[in-house]
């Protein structure tokens, strides 16, 4: 048999909306959304199959999230929601000053600078202590049995591994990154698809977090092999900041658009963004999708959200303007009386005076959860912690190093974080999870299968299938090639600078789960763009 072409598709396929009532998980990865439905049938819950999903995917999608990287999550438990950040801190000893002593005068993607507390370790055992049913010991041994006997790697997931090792070699020079190359690139070079990849110091390391919920990591022998580390390379992180660490429980915010309340996590995370956007179209009237009247529109909130965003989200301590204000109906309509028939160049404004895994899970009780985990920009730093499969994220690459910037390097600080977890309920009814990883393309993902659902009426699958753009700068915008030539052409008339884009990576990978609040019925979508798979039972 000649070896399988598992990137090459030459015909259109469809994937249908999947149902289900005892549990569902959809995430990226068949054996990560496999691994937590096992957890479902073991008796575990929706929290317990989002921490298995989770650590499942630092070992099956090693190229976008890792042990060393960060999570948030909205959790919806006993009609209830509840907020998780789980973002860690730039380093004690780490300043804009001691950085441009170095010679450095923009935050660098790869090596020890960029390198923040990790705070997924700390995300899972804080779920598991306060929702879960089942010891954390149970819930992560799919993760670590995939670390220990292997896998065979996925398609996307295999282009993406591939493209960072070639990327790698030429970038990674020294020493301190070995780690990563003997990990990921054995033999030299990156795994193929359908080639088993394993790490055994991946389950060594999850098998010490599960043994004492997260306590290794953060105050034992792991704590210690990355204070080592560090050391050994002149970088900053210590045992004394991962000590320090603790997941923090937030209020989510919303804002209610058309009938529904859009839910998302405060910052440090950039889902406000998504939220601004909602609040100035929400009186707006959108009589289809495909027209260009709706895409101008969409695009024109998100350029004057996200230059909010950048202008005032930090970490909540040091905003200088209030969540509140930025939400406010009096803002919010100002900024919408902006929006003209032409694109314009954004401004932020100013409300005193008015760079991922997603995943999904539900189970029979009505609990639901909206996970995320990033290393940031793909494997992260490009340093391996040795022998323990940590795969150190590049979150401070977000760091400003002017310290004038509201989201300036200060020690011990949480910087602007893309990744962002969303929530959708009805009156006092959850409606479920959603999500689309990506960095920047994240809120402007938010925004399209939102509205797809709730001005448009697409089912879940349909909404992540349909046609995606993202705002890139200025006014430039990036089309996949399935958006309509007619569309392309009125918006390059109204002064868009549009690409097309050849590939779909640029924009997003997301799931969602809706939940029938009568029958309990499940109903699900996942990725078309990526390996995603929806489990259920």
């Amino acid at each position: 048999m000649t070896r399988i072409k598992a990137l090459n598709y030459p015909y259109p396929s469809k994937r249908m909306v999947t149902y289900g009532r005892n549990g569902m998980v959809a995430t990226s990865q068949p054996l990560a959304s496999q691994a937590g439905l096992d957890i479902l049938k073991k008796g575990g819950n929706a929290i317990d199959a989002a921490i298995a999903t989770a650590a499942c995917l630092t070992v099956v999608e090693p190229t976008s999230n890792g042990i060393g990287g960060d999570a948030f999550a909205l959790v919806w438990t006993k009609n209830k929601l509840y907020g998780l950040n789980g973002s860690g801190q730039a380093p004690k000893g780490m300043s804009i000053e001691k950085l441009k002593a170095q010679g450095i005068e923009q935050m660098p993607k790869f090596g020890w600078a960029p390198v923040t507390v990790p705070g997924a370790p700390g995300a899972w055992a804080e779920l598991s202590e306060r929702f879960g049913k089942l010891p954390l010991t149970d819930v992560l041994q799919p993760a670590i049995s995939y670390a220990k006997n292997g896998y065979p790697l996925s398609p996307v997931l295999s282009y993406f591994w591939e493209k960072a090792t070639e990327n790698f070699n030429e970038t990674l020079k020294g020493d301190m990154f070995k780690s990563w190359f003997k990990t990921f690139a054995p033999g030299g070079r990156a795994p193929k698809a359908g080639e088993m990849w394993c790490s055994e110091g991946h389950a060594t390391t999850l098998e010490a977090i599960g043994r004492t919920s997260g306590k290794a990591f953060y105050t034992g022998e792991l704590a210690d092999k990355m204070d080592a580390f560090s050391r050994q390379n002149d970088g900053y992180l210590r045992k004394e900041d991962l000590a320090a660490y603790k997941p923090e429980w937030v209020d989510p915010i919303k804002v209610h658009y058309k009938g529904y309340d859009v839910w998302e996590i405060p910052p440090n995370g950039q889902g406000l963004i998504t939220l601004i956007a909602l609040n100035i179209l929400k009186n707006d009237t959108f009589s289809s999708r495909d027209n260009e009247e709706t895409f101008h529109k969409q695009i024109e909130a998100m350029k004057l959200a996200f230059a909010d965003g950048e202008r005032y989200i930090t970490e909540a301590s040091h905003m200088n303007r209030c969540v509140g204000d930025l939400l406010s109906d009096t803002y919010s309509e100002g900024r919408r009386q902006l929006i003209s028939d032409e694109a314009r160049l954004p401004e932020a404004g100013d409300p005193s005076s008015s760079g991922t895994v997603y995943l999904a899970t539900a189970d029979g009780e009505g609990n639901m959860v909206s996970f995320i985990q990033s290393n940031y920009m793909g494997f992260g730093s490009g340093l391996v912690v040795p022998d323990t499969g940590i795969s150190l994220q590049n979150r401070g690459h977000n760091f400003s190093l002017n310290p004038n910037h509201v989201n300036a390097l200060k020690p011990g600080k949480r910087t602007y974080h893309t990744i962002i977890p969303g929530f959708l309920t009805k009156g006092e009814e959850a409606v479920g999870p959603f999500g689309l990883m990506g960095g920047f393309m994240q809120p402007q993902g938010h925004l399209q299968v939102l509205m797809n659902t709730i001005d448009f009426g697409l089912n879940p699958q349909a909404a992540l299938d349909a046609p995606r753009w993202q705002w890139m700068k200025g006014k430039e915008v990036l089309f996949e090639q399935s958006v309509p030539n007619h569309i392309i052409n009125a918006l390059a008339a109204r002064g868009h600078n549009v690409r097309l884009s050849h590939i779909s990576n640029a924009f997003g990978r997301g799931q969602i789960i809706w939940r029938d609040p009568i029958t309990g019925v499940l109903c699900g979508g996942t990725e078309s763009r990526t390996d995603g798979v929806v489990a259920v039972y």
